[in-house]
């Protein structure tokens, strides 16, 4: 099944996704510096975008930078004056991310905090509230993040949460992986929130199966 996804992916974005030269040396500058290929698909990447389009979104806040494919792919979406800020704990990612982030000539947009999560959004109150907020690190530390999120955010605001199935486990209770229980804690912690109103879709492509929250602060 697996290559049956990739095709299928691989047709969706030859068929609707522009080549972009620039997207494409991220992918190879990620993987020359032997980062982890955990950048969003091509699709998801416009995904993303058109959420950023759709909610006329100003200030973004990611948690997770990695090579900064996502940031970029977002931050292209923002008006001129308008801010992404990618949190990253890998000093390495972040000077990778770093790097292809002047190559996309957004130096303006993206600004790039290094450092735990958990301890770097304890700074950012003074760029609060986030039109979207973009979820994509750790998964043990999801509800954390999930609170800050709720802390930066005004109604309106779109909380997406990636890489939440994880191949089936997030159903499995006695899952022993602690990146599950992180993420069934997440979705928990949403469902139960009266400021949210919240859903969650799987997804199958060329990484594999997998899904994404998705949540609205009302």
């Amino acid at each position: 099944m697996q290559k049956k996804w990739s095709d299928v992916d691989e047709y969706l974005v030859h068929s609707l996704i522009p080549s972009d030269a620039v997207f494409q040396q991220i992918l190879t500058n990620n993987h020359a510096a032997g980062l982890p290929a955990h950048d969003v698909a091509p699709n998801q990447g416009k995904f993303l975008q058109l959420l950023v389009e759709m909610t006329g979104a100003r200030k973004i806040l990611e948690i997770g930078t990695l090579g900064a494919y996502s940031s970029v792919w977002m931050a292209r979406a923002l008006p001129a004056d308008g801010k992404l800020i990618t949190l990253e704990a890998d000093p390495h990612h972040a000077e990778v991310a770093q790097r292809n982030i002047q190559l996309a000539g957004l130096e303006k947009q993206i600004d790039l905090h290094v450092g735990p999560a958990a301890e770097t959004l304890a700074g950012l109150g003074h760029d609060a509230p986030f039109d979207v907020i973009f979820i994509d690190a750790d998964k043990p530390n999801n509800p954390v993040y999930l609170e800050w999120a709720l802390k930066y955010s005004r109604p309106g605001t779109l909380i997406i949460g990636d890489n939440v199935v994880r191949d089936g486990e997030v159903a499995n209770p006695e899952s022993t992986d602690d990146r599950v229980q992180g993420v069934r804690t997440f979705i928990e912690l949403m469902g139960n929130n009266p400021r949210l109103s919240a859903t969650a879709l799987q997804t199958v492509g060329s990484k594999g199966w997998d899904g994404f929250t998705l949540a609205r602060v009302k």
